[in-house]
């Protein structure tokens, strides 16, 4: 509260794969008052331009920088309208995006795609986090930084990923040099959004570190970018160099055409911009050590705060002040979750499913479900491997792809739901027994993201995992982390830990893991282990061989 007693407010904005939400959250407590959503036009670019039609190669996913804007027009002021909350009482606004989401600009923010004559070039666009047609770029890029031994790689397990700053802008520069040349700032989404809102540039920590290889504050060398490509050797200094912010840090004051755009006041509190996922531990109270938490959605990324710094195989990075200043925050992840299943639903059950839950006033989802949990662990006879969309951690490899084993002409759609269930939860005891293995111990494990409304999906994992699990008490937790991000950085509170205290929500120990049903997990997990080291770590390269084979027949 004021000094007057009057309450004050704050408004998160959450930047999503398809959408954008905002919510008004009361500073003293944390309570939601109000919300809006607001689907993008464009949602996921992937298979032709927008403007021209152009069509795009396998692998490639692009947004509208038009479609974030949107959501500062619609979304907040609607927000603002369902809260009932009068402007005045805002005192900061805080923002969150999917990463790695990155655009070339011209040197004032102006995005490449809307400059005339380069609508019709692809490379003009922002590439979204899940764009991985760079992966030959972030192959160089491991093989060049393990032959020279650069220190920074262990900090990422071992491999960049293809879906981060370098191996995008490497691709740029490859595949269309005139635009890359056009390109006077590579930044990511979630600090071009802070540049729309308070009028200046901002890098924050978050993004740079895990997404833009930034370790013991540098960049890789100059020398080490000239030996990926002679023109790339200024790619730091020249389009992505910048100090960088801490989280919950004063961007800036929202500008006054900001504010005209939000309906916000002119000059309140700007928050440097941070990643959903990480946003996410602040709204779940989850920023001490050994607090190990998923978001899970369309796909799932796993983020922990540490004492102690370590090389965990897989992992996306380890990052100083990552989550919370002063302190290590680890991140690792699934590539597809949510969108295995709803892949399934979409391309592989029967019509008569689809009729049954109709006819029962259920969805697909909810009907599938139904089915799979009537069954006990391992009747269904089926194992997979979750690599649908590739696997982030820990083989670090979108060239794999999804495997069931143990069909039969009994076999039925439940069968294979479930399946897919288990294998994203066993994806995710991999993880998890990769940061103990190496000396950072997971002492809880806390849920957030869409995902959380299946109950019988959190019990498989409960179960799988062996663990309790503690769930975020909140359906827009990116959104209620960047309101508490807004609020530290409005000076309400006097860091992060002290806001997530009083502003995040968490309920201990949801969900319990049954012990009949975890020995029967333990088991099928010793043949998930196998399959995974068998298709992912050289047993058989069959998957990256029909990979190519996929790619050749496109071309």
């Amino acid at each position: 509260m004021s000094a007057n007693g009057a309450d004050r407010y704050v408004v998160g904005v959450d930047f999503g794969t398809l959408s954008g939400r905002a919510v008004v959250v009361r500073v003293s407590d944390g309570a939601e008052l109000g919300s809006a959503v607001h689907e993008y036009q464009h949602g996921v670019i992937d298979d032709r331009l927008p403007e021209t039609g152009a069509k795009l190669p396998g692998g490639w996913a692009l947004q509208m920088p038009e479609d974030w804007r949107s959501v500062l027009r619609e979304a907040v002021p609607k927000a603002l309208s369902a809260a009932s909350v009068a402007p005045e009482a805002v005192i900061g606004i805080g923002t969150d995006f999917t990463a790695c989401t990155v655009l070339p600009t011209l040197a004032d923010g102006t995005p490449l795609n809307e400059v005339p004559g380069l609508a019709d070039r692809p490379h003009a666009y922002p590439k979204l986090w899940k764009h991985h047609a760079a992966q030959r770029h972030a192959d160089r890029i491991n093989e060049l930084a393990a032959e020279r031994g650069e220190p920074w790689l262990p900090r990422y397990g071992g491999r960049i990923s293809a879906e981060w700053q370098f191996a995008k802008a490497l691709q740029v520069l490859t595949e269309d040099p005139e635009v890359y040349a056009r390109t006077e700032r590579w930044i990511e989404a979630a600090d071009w959004i802070i540049w729309q809102l308070c009028g200046a540039e901002t890098r924050n920590v978050c993004t740079a570190g895990y997404k833009g290889i930034h370790q013991d504050g540098e960049y890789p060398s100059p020398d080490y970018l000239a030996a990926l490509h002679p023109d790339f050797a200024d790619f730091v200094a020249t389009r992505l160099a910048h100090p960088l912010a801490p989280l919950g840090g004063l961007a800036g004051r929202l500008t006054p055409e900001a504010a005209a755009v939000t309906g916000l006041p002119a000059g309140i509190a700007v928050a440097v911009g941070n990643v959903d996922a990480h946003v996410t531990a602040a709204a779940a109270n989850a920023v001490e050590s050994g607090q190990m938490l998923a978001i899970m959605g369309t796909s799932t990324c796993h983020v922990m705060v540490a004492d102690s710094l370590a090389e965990v195989p897989g992992m996306c990075g380890v990052v100083q002040d990552g989550i919370v200043p002063g302190r290590l925050g680890y991140e690792a992840g699934q590539s597809g979750v949510g969108d295995i299943f709803g892949w399934f639903v979409e391309h592989c059950v029967p019509a008569g499913y689809a009729e049954e839950a109709a006819r029962q006033g259920v969805g697909v989802h909810e009907y599938l479900t139904e089915l799979a949990a009537a069954q006990r662990p391992g009747q269904h006879g089926l194992v997979a491997l979750d690599w649908h969309n590739g696997n982030r951690s820990v083989l670090v490899d979108h060239d794999l792809s999804g495997v069931i084993v143990g069909q039969t002409l009994a076999t039925r759609a439940e069968d294979q739901y479930r399946a897919l269930i288990e294998a994203t939860a066993f994806g995710t005891r991999t993880i998890v027994a990769a940061f103990d293995d190496a000396g950072v111990p997971v002492t809880e494990f806390i849920v957030a993201g869409g995902l959380l409304k299946n109950a019988f999906l959190m019990q498989v994992y409960a179960d799988v995992l062996r663990r309790p699990l503690s769930v975020i008490d909140s359906d827009q937790g990116p959104a209620l982390g960047s309101a508490i991000h807004a609020a530290v950085a409005a000076g309400a509170y006097p860091d992060i830990t002290a806001a997530a205290a009083a502003m995040g929500k968490v309920r201990r120990g949801v969900y319990q893991p049954d012990p009949a049903s975890a020995d029967m997990y333990d088991r099928l997990y010793a043949e998930y282990e196998r399959l995974h080291d068998y298709f992912g770590r050289g047993g058989n390269d069959v998957l990256h061989r029909l990979h190519a084979l996929r790619e050749e027949a496109r071309r």
